[in-house]
């Protein structure tokens, strides 16, 4: 629960600006309209306040999970559960992240409303639901995330603990996650813009239902494969250094607590 807890709170606030940056590229008016590189960091009361026990709900499933599943470098099984482990792990911590995301993302493109107002104004227009709008979409976005960046991070950590004959220091683990983290950013990308424009839809329009492919093939058909892929540097860029801190963050925590 700490080392993931520390781990969220260093990344989420570190990366927040690459995150506006990213979320305003994938709304639906644009990079300008949306603020720009103004009030870059709206919305991030949001993040602050969930990012401890969201990421320490993440990384307590995901570690009692592969504790009960066959795992162990030598085993076929071990992707399989790191897989299932991290899958089952952004389930429950969806739970805590996506009422912040909706918050935080709606700020990022209005920075002159406060993260306050947006909350009220949320739960006034379309209650506590409104708050969960796009849980399943950020769900069907964390988990392919997941299926690639877990097993990638724990099998580069495996080969580069075999190549040196011990295992791996916190800053490998780092770097090994950085690339995992950036890899699985890209793949996932498309996703990601899904998600993106069904949190900031308007109440009662075709996105708000959270229709994750009809939000797909509306990008596709307005925007093509440029806007399915609207904001990937700077998500690759924001997932790449996060990797890098998140989990470097979360193997030294770990280290010194145990």
């Amino acid at each position: 629960l700490k080392a993931g807890g520390v781990a969220g709170v260093c990344v989420d606030l570190i990366l927040f600006p690459l995150d506006t940056v990213k979320t305003r590229l994938q709304s639906p008016q644009g990079f300008r309209k949306a603020g720009g590189f103004r009030g870059i960091y709206a919305g991030v009361p949001s993040t602050a306040i969930v990012s401890f026990p969201n990421a320490a709900a993440f990384f307590i499933t995901y570690e009692n999970v592969k504790s009960v599943l066959p795992h162990g470098s030598s085993s076929y099984l071990s992707p399989a559960t790191h897989m299932v482990a991290a899958s089952l792990g952004e389930v429950v911590a969806c739970l805590i992240r996506v009422p912040s995301e909706v918050v935080k993302q709606r700020a990022q493109v209005s920075p002159s409303s406060s993260t306050l107002r947006i909350l009220s104004q949320t739960l006034y227009h379309e209650g506590i639901q409104g708050l969960y709008r796009g849980y399943k979409s950020t769900v069907l976005r964390e988990i392919p995330f997941s299926l690639v960046q877990f097993p990638l991070w724990e099998s580069l950590k495996d080969l580069w603990s075999w190549k040196q004959g011990h295992v791996v220091d916190s800053w490998q683990s780092a770097v090994c996650g950085a690339f995992a983290g950036g890899f699985a950013a890209a793949v996932t990308t498309p996703l990601d813009v899904a998600k993106t424009r069904i949190m900031l839809a308007k109440a009662g329009s075709s996105n708000a239902s959270g229709n994750v492919l009809a939000a797909l093939g509306d990008i596709w058909r307005t925007q093509g494969l440029s806007g399915l892929f609207a904001g990937v540097v700077p998500r690759m860029a924001a997932i790449s250094l996060g990797g890098f801190i998140f989990l470097g963050t979360y193997e030294k925590t770990r280290q010194l607590l145990l």
